[in-house]
């Protein structure tokens, strides 16, 4: 179809045998705005309308030599000229005539002698169809192109989603095979009877830091899975308590090397025993943590506040403001330092991923994950998180989260145990031990053989074959990536040899890998199980025990941090404790004590409270609690209202 324009409202070919006829339509589509042609016979009208593309042809049916049935026939069997619309137009009325014209491919039918209102109104009731037809054909070529380009862009998306998986493969694979060696070795250490207490908590605070640094792992290595929106809430009963102990033990060594003061506080009306999701609150409190520590320039502070929240969510019932029945409520966590600061213009921008502020930059590490982690685990809890900051003064970072009050008899307590031989009145068990990595299968050796467990190594999958044809191991540990030949190789041709007379080798594989979707492939291969790393030598004991029979002599461990619980925690007692004891102080000993910590003179104001320690203890114990944890605002605020 030719492109219409404001001055031309279509293309019309009139094919007529009488020129009078031809005459009378030409001039009055002209006037009408068409642009007409005409021709007398069919062989012009076929000429005519392979080379002028009409919009429309009015064809006449009784023509000599040719008449418009044929013209119209050959006219539709061209593809060039197929799509047309021919209206007919002839002094036949008879029902067959207009039947047979519809066969042919015709659109409509004007009988002679015509009105000239009716020939243009079908006219343009035609052309406004071709129009339609033409815009639905043009927005379907649109929405094809549209179909092939959003398939372009799935497929780079598929493929730019395959590299990524591919990188997170080879990243977790990198990350966690040295972090498996260490978490080991602290493991076999701990053996060792002749260490002292201090190294052996030396040793349990490197483990305890290696489980947190691989659960942070685990964590960057799946953020598209947080991004993704399918990592969900874990709720479990625990001790919060324990975990804020952990987390001071963890960083103080840290705070130390920089001369920094880390202090913890805990509202006295905060539960121990609460029910969220434990790792995710710790991943969120690490981050803030290492972030303090990381922008406290030397002898600075760090706080972290654990309270109870005022603000209670308006479209949830009502919060209990203690926390003491089964009600869901909201704690509070402040993570405040004297650190570098953030400038205003960052502050927008300081959740979003892989985004750094200056400080971070200079800094020189961090991936600027943190606190996009961060958030949207907090956001998970039920929480939110906001941050005040001014460059050169510190930051102070707050979040709350939803919990449930739990009871101490949820908090299920893992039994320590180690297992140290073998029963005796066993087989010995053969275990091969197979890993490209020296360092992992030094570890694997140093676990299995003082138990009492015969072992061999092999450093690739072609020589565990070999080591298996020779000498049948009750049980092999099998790294899946190794050079020469894989994990993968190397089971599928013990099972082929095994065949069905040979007893079947237990076969665990051992793998990097932090996808879930690994373990079928493991197992399709034909390994019985896996084990990921870093792993606990207790789940190497624990599969073994599974499935070989293996029956050990264990030895008891203590509980670390029992009966330690709270050191670090100053509870603030609330102004009612204070007034009454303030207001049996002289007047001029209080106000002594005002004018220091409004001075911001600690050594003072220690001074002052030391008088009183005699005749007032419980007021000076409860004083000198604030001023460990630097809270020199309230004992301005109490000693101030003391004072009116």
């Amino acid at each position: 179809m030719t492109n219409q324009t404001a001055d031309n409202k279509g293309n019309i070919l009139i094919v007529d045998d009488t020129p009078e006829n031809l005459q009378v339509l030409s001039a009055t589509l002209s006037d009408r705005g068409y642009k007409v042609r005409g021709v007398i016979n069919g062989k012009m009208a076929i000429r005519a309308a392979r080379s002028g593309s009409p919009d429309l042809i009015l064809l006449d049916i009784k023509m000599p030599e040719m008449d418009g049935y044929e013209v119209c026939t050959q006219l539709k069997a061209e593809p060039q000229t197929s799509e047309i619309p021919v209206i007919f137009i002839s002094a036949l009325d008879e029902v067959l005539d207009k039947v047979t014209a519809f066969q042919v491919g015709g659109v409509d039918f004007i009988t002679k002698p015509f009105h000239v209102a009716e020939v243009l109104a079908r006219i343009e009731h035609q052309l406004t169809i071709q129009r339609l037809q033409k815009q639905l054909i043009d927005r379907n070529t649109e929405l094809q192109q549209e179909i092939i380009e959003r398939k372009k862009a799935e497929e780079a998306a598929a493929a730019a989603s395959l590299a990524k998986s591919q990188f997170v493969a080879n990243m977790s694979h990198e990350l966690r095979t040295p972090l498996n060696a260490i978490l080991g070795f602290t493991q076999v250490m701990s053996r060792d009877s002749s260490l002292d207490q201090e190294n052996l908590e030396n040793l349990r605070i490197i483990n305890r830091s290696g489980q947190h640094l691989l659960e942070l792992i685990n964590d960057v290595l799946d953020l598209s899975k947080i991004e993704a929106g399918i990592i969900g809430l874990d709720e479990r009963s625990f001790d919060l308590y324990q975990l804020l102990d952990t987390l001071e033990e963890m960083f103080q060594i840290k705070a130390e090397s920089k001369s920094l003061q880390l202090r913890f506080s805990v509202q006295a009306n905060v539960p121990q025993y609460i029910k969220t999701d434990e790792k995710k609150l710790r991943v969120c409190l690490i981050n803030l943590l290492g972030n303090a520590i990381k922008f406290t320039e030397n002898e600075g502070s760090i706080w972290l506040r654990a309270s109870l929240a005022n603000q209670q969510p308006p479209t949830e019932s009502e919060i209990d403001p203690n926390c003491t029945s089964d009600e869901q409520c909201l704690i509070l966590f402040e993570v405040e330092d004297t650190g570098v600061g953030i400038a205003a213009a960052e502050i927008d921008k300081l959740f979003d991923a892989f985004v750094q502020t200056e400080a971070g930059k200079q800094a020189a590490d961090g991936t600027g994950l943190g606190l996009t982690i961060t958030k949207k685990y907090v956001e998970i809890m039920g929480g939110d998180i906001g941050v005040e900051s001014a460059l050169g003064e510190g930051s102070r970072f707050k979040f709350n989260i939803r919990v449930f009050p739990a009871i101490s008899s949820e908090i299920t307590v893992a039994t320590l145990q180690r297992a140290i031989a073998l029963e005796a009145d066993q087989q010995v068990y053969r275990i091969l031990v197979v890993d490209d990595n020296q360092e992992n299968r030094l570890l694997l050796v140093k676990m299995l053989q003082p138990i009492g467990f015969e072992v061999r190594e092999a450093e690739n999958g072609l020589q565990a074959v070999e080591i298996w044809e020779s000498w049948q191991p009750n049980l092999i540990w099998l790294d899946t990536r190794m050079p020469v030949m894989d994990g993968f190789e190397a089971v599928r041709q013990i099972r082929a040899k095994e065949g069905k007379t040979k007893p079947q080798t237990v076969i665990i594989a051992l793998t990097a890998s932090i996808f879930e979707e690994r373990k079928g492939e493991i197992i399709a291969a034909g390994c019985d199980d896996f084990v990921r790393k870093p792993f606990l030598e207790q789940i190497l004991f624990d599969k073994m025990a599974c499935y070989l029979g293996v029956r050990y002599i264990y030895q008891d461990l203590p509980q670390l941090g029992a009966g330690a619980l709270r050191r670090y925690f100053v509870s603030e007692k609330p102004d009612s404790f204070f007034w009454p004891l303030l207001a049996q102080m002289p007047q001029n000993w209080v106000q002594e004590l005002y004018d220091a910590v409004n001075d911001v003179d600690e050594e003072l104001a220690i001074e002052i409270v030391d008088r009183i320690c005699e005749s007032h203890p419980t007021l000076a114990e409860a004083l000198k609690d604030l001023l460990a944890d630097y809270r020199l605002d309230r004992i301005m605020d109490l000693t101030k209202s003391s004072l009116k």
